[in-house]
């Protein structure tokens, strides 16, 4: 049995993750209903990047029991450009300290970019995303991250970075599990 399950803050995340359903005709659900994944062969974990981690990865994957005859795919959704090296380095240190060693030792990484919609964001969101972004626009041009580029680039505005077709490299790996 395979299933798919992501956390999305704002939909991103939901739309990667039903796309991929779709294409595999494997059932997708939220990280907050709870699935027992021990009885699963294969999940895929799709989760925003949010809040300096991934949303929800932590408290899915952490109730894995074992390890032995999974297989586990992550692919994290950001806003960021997914084939920075920097990006990708910082990704992965943050899900370091997510996710037990043996897990993130096994798993097959991916990462695509979403989107954002500042008119859709809570205030909390709206007021924490002001503060950021006054913060990081004091960094010198040159020491800024790509993920400190994108959010100044995209700061207030409506952006949506989504394409299904990076959904193929989840899709190939799926596929050499079969």
């Amino acid at each position: 049995m395979n299933i798919i399950i992501f956390g999305s803050q704002y939909g991103t995340a939901k739309q990667y993750a039903e796309e991929l359903g779709r294409r595999t005709d494997t059932e997708v659900r939220s990280y907050k209903e709870k699935t027992d994944i021990n009885v699963c062969d294969t999940i895929v974990y799709i989760g925003a990047l949010y809040a300096g981690g991934v949303l929800g990865m932590k408290e899915t994957l952490v109730r894995l029991t074992h390890l032995r005859g999974k297989r586990i795919i992550i692919a994290t959704v950001g806003l960021a450009d997914p084939t920075d090296p920097q990006n990708i380095e910082s990704i992965r240190r943050s899900m370091c300290s997510q996710l037990p060693p043996e897990v993130f030792a096994t798993a097959h990484i991916y990462h695509l970019r979403g989107g954002i919609d500042y008119s859709r964001l809570g205030i909390k969101h709206k007021t924490m995303m002001r503060m950021l972004y006054r913060q990081v626009q004091k960094i010198p041009e040159e020491e800024r991250t790509a993920e400190v580029r994108a959010m100044i680039e995209t700061y207030d505005k409506k952006v949506n970075f989504v394409d299904f077709n990076s959904l193929d490299g989840i899709m190939s790996d799926l596929r050499q599990g079969i």
